[in-house]
């Protein structure tokens, strides 16, 4: 079956930026359906006739809103590409993240990953993970890298304003996972230093953060895509002391805007970052501010660096032209 006549089910419970990009990567090739399962409680009559009707199912993470057409399409004899990295293959009980960590949730996500036709991680680290939590070994998981598309084109010459951002949903997981507590705590090290952190406020997070922040510190909430395209291109330094990453979409964009990053040493942010990164040893704010006084007078042509990184490890061609190629063989698996 040639690409152009297959029909692929794009199974997912958030458009997110990462899983848009791959519906519009495979809009290019495939005749593609989305469907968006934003409850536990899916109507099993009206799936089933959706994945009888097409020839793929790919699913983004392994949870609740995969299992069923995951396991439909093993019984109709269809291929399913299932990416996974993030929540779905993390234990981590110390911060209360990861489905790994046990109970039903464990079940169903390793479940839906030993059931895919082709199973797809975003980097090394979330593929180390799947064989340590899962059991599924490198040979059965492939690595294909987030592609991160251009918004920014050239930079501008010229020293930047004192301005360290962070971006990310504002949530009390997010406190320690991505780090916002200890960013908004080492402002106060840094008093000539602008800190923003960019993102939804969708509990009461963000009355601990504005409890604890200094007159330095500022709360966009949610923000047009020109505002944070500007709020990138602002800044000296992309901040993201993370204690699990599965990629780091938010790192590589700063990057491309030609901002210095700033991470810790954990999960996927080294493939990320590279050596055009400054990496803290931990994540106490005092450590974070000594990376931050690094960073901050950071010379065009390191900024020149960090956008180049991006461009040559993470086209979004390259995505695309993978994620393709997988569900063209996950196709023939099933044909032969």
């Amino acid at each position: 079956m040639t690409p152009s006549r297959t029909k692929i089910l794009f199974v997912h419970n958030a458009l997110t930026e990462f899983v848009r990009l791959d519906l519009e990567e495979l809009h290019k090739s495939f005749d593609v359906t989305e469907r968006k399962e934003g409850s536990r409680f899916i109507n099993p009559f009206a799936l089933w006739k959706a994945v009888s009707s097409h020839d793929v199912v790919f699913g983004w993470f392994a949870s609740w809103h995969t299992f069923l057409p995951v396991q439909f399409a093993a019984r109709l004899g269809k291929p399913s590409v299932l990416v996974v990295g993030g929540y779905d293959v993390a234990n981590m009980p110390e911060i209360g993240y990861g489905h790994q960590r046990g109970g039903l949730k464990k079940w169903i996500s390793a479940r839906t990953m030993l059931l895919a036709t082709r199973v797809i991680t975003n980097s090394d680290y979330s593929r180390e993970e799947i064989a340590r939590h899962i059991g599924l070994t490198n040979g059965s998981v492939a690595r294909i890298y987030h592609g991160v598309p251009d918004k920014f084109g050239s930079l501008s010459a010229g020293k930047r304003e004192p301005f360290a951002l962070t971006v990310g949903n504002v949530n009390r997981s997010n406190l320690l996972r991505k780090g916002h507590e200890p960013f908004v705590r080492a402002a106060a090290s840094l008093p000539n230093i602008r800190f923003v952190l960019v993102g939804s406020w969708q509990d009461d997070a963000i009355d601990h953060l504005r409890k604890i922040s200094t007159p330095n510190v500022e709360f966009t909430g949610p923000v047009t895509d020109e505002a944070l395209r500007n709020y990138y291109l602002r800044a000296s330094v992309y901040v993201q002391p993370s204690l699990h990453e599965g990629f780091g979409m938010s790192v590589a964009e700063g990057m491309l805007a030609g901002c210095v990053p700033v991470t810790t040493r954990l999960g996927a942010l080294p493939e990320v970052a590279g050596d055009a990164g400054v990496f803290v040893d931990s994540t106490e704010p005092s450590a974070i501010a000594e990376g931050i006084r690094k960073a901050i007078d950071s010379s065009d042509d390191v900024r020149a660096s960090c956008r180049r990184r991006i461009l040559d490890q993470f086209p979004i061609a390259n995505r695309g032209r993978d994620l393709e190629r997988i569900i063209s063989a996950a196709l023939e698996s099933r044909a032969s």
